[in-house]
């Protein structure tokens, strides 16, 4: 059985307004990875993966670098315990 986990990112740069939350979900729905992804005042974007190891750090590693129009400065990333919370990807 292949193991499952939680990503918790924050990723700041040039990450709004360039379609990042959308591609985003794009990715991890073609993976199977659930959770959310959503825009934060600061400028940054936050998000929740969970799902198979392999695909959510698929997801991890997209926002490395994102969409073309992204500006990637850091990717800050928490690993947790998997918990199932979620049914779908969501832009929030």
């Amino acid at each position: 059985m292949k193991s499952k986990v939680r990503a918790h990112i924050f990723v700041s740069g040039r990450v709004q307004g360039v379609f990042f939350r959308q591609n985003t979900r794009l990715k991890a729905e073609t993976l199977g990875v659930k959770g959310w992804v959503r825009n934060l005042a600061d400028g940054r974007v936050e998000a929740v993966f969970e799902g198979e190891e392999s695909a959510v750090n698929e997801v991890v590693e997209y926002c490395r670098h994102g969409p073309n129009s992204a500006k990637i400065e850091n990717v800050e990333i928490h690993y947790e315990n998997y918990k199932g919370d979620f049914f779908d990807f969501q832009v929030r």
